[in-house]
C-alpha cells in the first residue's frame, strides 16, 4: 500500500514562491490572521494527521466497507476516532467565521487542508466535506435563528451535512425532481420523498445530520423554476434521537469508495424549514457550486499524487532487465525499472498531472478567497465578478484533472504491473476510488457543455478564453528571448492563438449547426485543460528557473526537477492538445448521422 506523505516542499514553493499567498492574503480581511507562521502551522499539523491518523484507515476501510442494518450505517474501523481527533483539532471550521465556532481563516487554506486529506483517504474526507456544502448554503441563505440552530454545530463538527438532491427519475436534470413540500402553519414544511446517492446520508461519527434538501412546494411551476431549498434535520434542534420522519433505505454497492456510506434517502413528511425564497431552491444551492466543483477537482490531484507516490517508490525498488542504455546497477541482478523509458514516461506523466494540477487548483483557491470574502462583505458587485471568473475555470478543473487523474491512476497501476492488479499493493483500490471523480457533481459530458456552452459561448461569446489566454501571451512575450524559457514562451503563444481561433470557429459553426456544441464540448475542454496547465508549468518553471540564478528556499536539485518536468509536459504531453482542437472542428455529421435504431442490428 503506498504510503502517504504530504508533498509540503511543493505546496510551500507554489504558496511561496509561485502564487505569492503571503500578499494574496494582505488584500482582504479575512486574510489578515493568515501570517506564514500561521499557514507552516496549519500545513504541519494537518501533513501529521493525514499521514498518522488517516492515511493507515484508506486500505483498511475499503476492505471493511460501511455497513448498513436496520437503517444504522456504521463505518469502517478506526473511522469515529479519526474524526473526533479531526473534530478537536478544529479543522472543520477552519475557513469558517469566528462568531459560528471557526477560525475565521481564508477559504484557500480549507481547500489545501482538503488537498492533504483528500490524497490520505478520499473516502473519510467525504464526511466532513460534505458537512462543508451545507454550512456554506446556511451560511449565506440562513435565517439568524437557522445560523444559531445549524451553522454553529456543523462548523464545530458536532453534527454532520449533506446535499440531497439527486432522484430515481433525475441526476443532473434537476427539473425532474419530485420531492413535495406541504406548508405547515407554525412555518414549517412536511417534507416526503426519496433521494439516492446521497454521500454521508447516514452514519455514526456525528450526533446528528443536517440535510439540505431540493423539493417542490405545492403549485410551485415546473421545472427549475419550482424548486425550493430547505433543512431538513435528522433530529430537530434540542430533540437529539427523537425521530423526524428521515432514514436511510439502504447504502448503495459501489466500485470504489467504500468506506464513504452512499445512501438512499427517504423522507417521509419528515418537517423542515424553507432556506431562501420559495422557487429560488437552485440558486440557493448554486451559490458555492464553484467551490465545490474545486473540491471535486481535488480529487483528481489527489489520486495522482497518491499513485505517483506508490510508483515512485517500487519503481525504484523493482528490479527488472536491464536500461537499454547500459547497465545502470551493476551490482544488482538487474536495473530498477526508473531506468527504463516507458516507466519514466508514466512516472512523469503522474508527477506533472499531480503538481500542474496543485498548480491550477491553488491559483483558483485565491479568486474563491475573493468571492467569498466579497460575499461576506455584501459586496454583490465583487462577488459576481469572482464568481464569474471562477465559473470558467471550475469545469476545466473539475472535468480535465478528474479525467487525467484517472489515467495517471491507471498509470500508476501499470507500474506495478501485474502486482498492480493485486489487493495487497493497493493500487488498484486508487484507480477504483478515481472512477467516481468523473461522474459526480456534474460528468465530464456535463461539465464540458457548461464550458463551451454556457460559459464561454452564451454568456461571454468568448471573451473568457481571451482574457485567460492574455496570461499565455503575457509570459510568451515577456520570456521570449530568455533561452531557458523560450521554447515554453513560444509554445504559449502559439497555443494561445489556437485556442482563441478553436472558439470563434465553434461560435461561428454553432449559428448555423447547434449539435457542435454538444460534439465539440469534450474535446473544448480537454484542449482547455492542456492550454491552461501548460501556463502554469511554464510559470513554475519561469520562478525555477529564476531561484536557481538568483537562490531560492529549496535546494538547487528541486528547481531542476520542476524544469525538467515542464519540459517533459510541453514536449510529451501538451502536443494532446492538437488532436483534440482537430476533433472538436470536424463536422458533426460523423457523430449524428447514425440513426438509433441502428446502433445495433442484434437487439433492441
Amino acid at each position: 500500500m503506498p504510503t502517504y506523505k504530504a508533498p509540503v516542499r511543493d505546496m510551500r514553493f507554489l504558496m511561496n514562491e509561485v502564487l505569492d499567498f503571503e500578499s494574496h492574503y494582505k488584500t482582504f480581511p479575512e486574510g489578515e490572521e493568515a501570517t506564514p507562521d500561521m499557514v507552516e502551522a496549519i500545513i504541519g499539523e494537518m501533513a501529521k494527521l493525514c499521514e498518522n491518523t488517516l492515511a493507515p484507515l484508506y486500505q483498511s476501510g475499503d476492505e471493511e466497507g460501511c455497513k448498513f442494518e436496520d437503517g444504522v450505517v456504521t463505518t469502517p474501523k478506526g473511522f469515529k476516532e479519526a474524526y473526533d481527533e479531526f473534530v478537536a483539532g478544529g479543522w472543520q471550521g477552519l475557513s469558517h467565521p469566528v462568531e459560528f465556532g471557526g477560525q475565521g481563516l481564508p477559504a484557500s487554506l480549507g481547500l489545501i487542508k482538503s488537498e492533504m486529506m483528500a490524497t490520505a483517504n478520499w473516502s473519510f474526507t467525504m464526511y466532513p466535506g460534505l458537512s462543508m456544502g451545507a454550512m456554506n448554503t446556511i451560511q449565506m441563505h440562513g435565517s439568524d435563528q437557522q445560523l444559531q440552530d445549524y451553522l454553529v454545530p456543523l462548523t464545530e463538527g458536532r453534527w454532520g451535512g449533506t446535499m440531497c438532491l439527486t432522484e430515481p427519475q433525475c441526476g443532473t436534470d434537476l427539473g425532474q425532481v419530485k420531492t413535495k413540500a406541504e406548508p405547515q402553519k407554525d412555518g414549517s414544511y412536511k417534507i416526503s420523498g426519496t433521494k439516492i446517492f446521497i454521500s454521508s446520508g447516514e452514519h455514526d461519527l456525528t450526533e446528528n445530520i443536517v440535510h439540505i434538501v431540493l423539493a417542490r412546494l405545492p403549485d410551485a411551476p415546473k421545472g427549475t423554476r419550482g424548486i425550493s431549498l430547505f433543512i431538513v434535520p435528522k433530529y430537530l434542534p434540542g430533540k437529539i434521537g427523537e425521530d423526524n420522519g428521515v432514514s436511510c433505505g439502504s447504502l448503495e454497492k459501489k466500485m470504489g469508495i467504500k468506506a464513504s456510506a452512499t445512501c438512499v434517502m427517504n423522507f417521509d413528511e419528515a418537517t423542515g424549514f424553507l432556506i431562501g425564497p420559495e422557487n429560488k431552491g437552485l440558486e440557493c444551492m448554486f451559490t458555492f457550486m464553484n467551490t465545490a466543483r474545486i473540491g471535486t477537482s481535488i480529487q483528481g490531484l489527489a489520486h495522482a499524487e497518491l499513485s505517483y507516490q506508490g510508483a515512485l517508490t517500487y519503481a525504484k525498488e523493482r528490479k527488472s532487465m536491464r536500461a537499454l542504455s547500459g547497465k545502470k546497477e551493476p551490482d544488482a541482478i538487474a536495473d530498477s525499472l526508473i531506468h527504463h523509458g516507458d516507466v519514466r514516461r508514466m512516472l512523469l506523466k503522474q508527477k506533472a498531472i499531480a503538481e500542474g494540477g496543485r498548480a491550477m487548483i491553488y491559483f483558483a483557491a485565491q479568486y474563491a478567497d475573493k468571492m467569498i470574502s466579497a460575499a461576506q462583505a455584501d459586496n454583490d458587485e465583487e462577488y459576481q465578478k469572482w464568481d464569474d471568473e471562477l465559473g470558467f475555470l471550475t469545469p476545466i478543473l473539475k472535468g480535465f484533472l478528474t479525467e487525467k487523474g484517472l489515467e495517471v491512476a491507471n498509470d500508476g497501476m501499470q507500474v506495478f504491473g501485474g502486482h498492480g492488479y493485486i489487493k495487497e499493493h493497493g493500487m488498484e483500490q486508487i484507480v477504483r476510488d478515481a472512477r467516481i471523480s468523473t461522474l459526480y457533481e456534474g460528468t465530464t459530458g456535463i461539465q464540458a457543455l457548461d464550458l463551451l456552452g454556457r460559459k464561454v459561448l452564451l454568456l461571454t461569446k468568448g471573451k473568457c478564453v481571451r482574457d485567460f489566454s492574455k496570461k499565455l501571451v503575457d509570459f510568451g512575450t515577456k520570456n521570449l528571448r530568455d533561452p531557458k524559457l523560450r521554447p515554453f514562451a513560444w509554445k504559449l503563444l502559439k497555443i494561445a492563438a489556437e485556442w482563441n481561433y478553436l472558439t470563434t470557429r465553434i461560435m461561428l459553426v454553432a449559428a448555423k449547426d447547434r449539435d457542435i456544441v454538444s460534439t465539440a464540448s469534450y474535446d473544448f475542454l480537454m484542449y482547455s485543460g492542456y492550454a491552461m496547465m501548460a501556463y502554469f508549468w511554464a510559470l513554475q518553471a519561469g520562478v525555477a528557473k529564476d531561484k536557481l540564478e538568483n537562490g531560492g528556499n529549496e535546494p538547487a536539485e528541486f528547481y531542476q526537477a520542476k524544469l525538467a518536468t515542464a519540459e517533459f509536459y510541453f514536449d510529451r504531453m501538451l502536443p494532446s492538445a492538437k488532436a483534440h482542437a482537430d476533433a472538436a472542428l470536424k463536422p458533426t455529421k460523423s457523430t449524428m448521422q447514425l440513426k438509433p435504431e441502428h446502433f445495433s442490428f442484434d437487439y433492441e
